[in-house]
């Protein structure tokens, strides 16, 4: 038997996704290592927001359930079609979503306008509803209080709003706009038809807007 290749650490910074998998199968676990540390804020953060607030206490369990299926499958992986990354958020993506069926979640809102990180998703807000870069509080050298607490609260209601989304539409926001997934690529991932995709796009953009009116006509005042 082939005893397996000798871990070099240094060299995994610089390695792709897909290389790294297949040297963690290979017998490398600090492969692994540096594939959970450069993807689990990402991965974290997507099962969190996809799952909501009523779920919040199952968002543990799916992403550590996610990274299980990763290493189960890391003899069969292969790095032809659709890379590493995409790879590992479909499995988490529908980890998610079958949550949520059981659960027979209701569209809800719920006002966490305290909860979460809202610079960071303020950045969410000003890509997919306002479009451009990250959100200007973000970017600015000096930002003052009152751009600091405008994209703070901005960030917070769209998380709030996400909540309010039928659990595909919020999935294709995140997945498009959060995450970088084409509308091409998501049909092919999540096996459905592109106009599907598309539509599901559309109609969670029209309502996160109308939900997040507010703060769309302060920036539209502001312009």
């Amino acid at each position: 038997m082939l005893a397996p290749p000798a871990a070099n650490p240094a060299l995994h910074d610089t390695m792709p996704d897909d290389q790294l998998m297949l040297a963690y199968a290979a017998g490398d676990t600090t492969a692994f290592d540096a594939l959970y540390a450069r993807h689990e804020s990402a991965l974290f953060r997507f099962v969190r927001r996809l799952m909501g607030m009523r779920l919040a206490a199952e968002v543990e369990e799916v992403f550590q359930e996610t990274w299980m299926r990763v290493i189960a499958a890391r003899q069969s992986f292969s790095p032809q079609g659709a890379s590493w990354r995409t790879w590992a958020f479909t499995i988490a993506h529908n980890l998610a979503m079958d949550r949520l069926r059981l659960s027979g979640r209701e569209v809800a809102f719920y006002a966490h306008d305290e909860d979460g990180d809202g610079l960071e998703a303020a950045r969410l807000f000003s890509r997919g509803l306002v479009g451009g870069g990250s959100a200007p509080a973000a970017d600015a050298a000096h930002p003052s209080a009152e751009e600091l607490a405008f994209w703070r609260a901005a960030g917070r209601r769209l998380l709030a709003c996400l909540d309010e989304l039928p659990d595909e539409q919020r999935s294709a926001f995140l997945l498009h706009h959060e995450e970088g997934f084409t509308v091409e690529l998501m049909a092919q991932t999540l096996e459905i038809n592109f106009e599907t995709v598309r539509s599901r796009l559309r109609y969670g953009l029209k309502k996160l807007r109308g939900c997040m009116e507010r703060y769309l006509s302060v920036l539209e005042r502001r312009a």
